[in-house]
């Protein structure tokens, strides 16, 4: 399994990458997990988009689904696209959220996407065996797992503190996880993100190999971050745009 970073900036695109974006490999099957604002233009200049196999979306802020209007564009327009549908997993809402993201007129995209809802449970995507948590955050938003080939990688999305979570990162090879709030603030909204320490104490408690940290915004100290990560989980790493890992 490969992991890829299309864009690993927290709420919004920063000055050195797009807001979340992953594109997972294995077995010649390309799952792109998230499309934050940014990430189609990224995604490109990584692989052709015609190529992308499925989307999945943890949840419908912007930073983390914005960026499939352009992939609609490039679908209907660049006479590029093989006119297959993508698979689309999304919570509930996802076509209509989207359809207004793309056009103030709400047209459907199933032109383009075949919109997929999903909710806690496991299924098979490709290669993989797929199981969702439902995360600590104000909207729907789901972690997921990835195992294929006898390795496991977990991506969290946007997620608080969540014991949910912890048991879906049971013993993976790879947890890449949200680090948005620094450690030293004075006042976190409860159910929003994680800090740095919070992130490692969730691999810890996991008993994950490998943390990786992202979804870090621009305004917060990267290193700050991974310093109060390293402290509780020595195998901590942060990822950076076009980085890639494998799993």
């Amino acid at each position: 399994m490969k992991l890829t970073v299309i864009g690993c900036c927290g709420s919004g695109p920063g000055p050195d990458s797009p807001a979340s974006s992953y594109l997972v490999e294995h077995e010649g099957y390309r799952l792109v997990l998230d499309l934050g604002s940014g990430a189609f233009g990224a995604l490109q200049g990584l692989i052709d988009p015609g190529t992308v196999d499925a989307v999945f979306l943890s949840h419908l802020h912007a930073d983390h689904c914005l960026d499939v209007a352009p992939f609609v564009v490039w679908g209907r327009y660049s006479g590029r696209s093989t006119g297959s549908l993508v698979p689309l997993y999304a919570p509930v809402g996802a076509e209509r959220r989207l359809a207004l993201a793309y056009d103030m007129d709400g047209e459907a995209l199933t032109d383009v996407f075949d919109f997929v809802p999903v909710g806690p449970g496991a299924f098979q995507l490709g290669p993989f065996e797929v199981e969702l948590a439902r995360t600590a955050h104000p909207i729907e938003c789901y972690a997921i797992r990835l195992t294929a080939g006898g390795r496991s990688l977990v991506y969290t999305g946007d997620t608080g503190p969540s014991e949910q979570v912890v048991e879906l990162a049971r013993g993976a090879d790879v947890l890449l996880a949200e680090a948005a709030h620094p450690d030293n603030a004075r006042e976190q909204p409860p159910g929003l993100h994680l800090t740095g320490r919070q992130a490692a104490e969730h691999a810890a408690a996991a008993g994950v190999q490998r943390l990786l940290l992202t979804h870090i915004p621009p305004w917060v100290d990267h290193i700050g971050q991974l310093f109060a990560a390293s402290a509780v989980f020595p195998e901590t790493e942060l990822v950076r745009a076009k980085a890639t890992y494998d799993i």
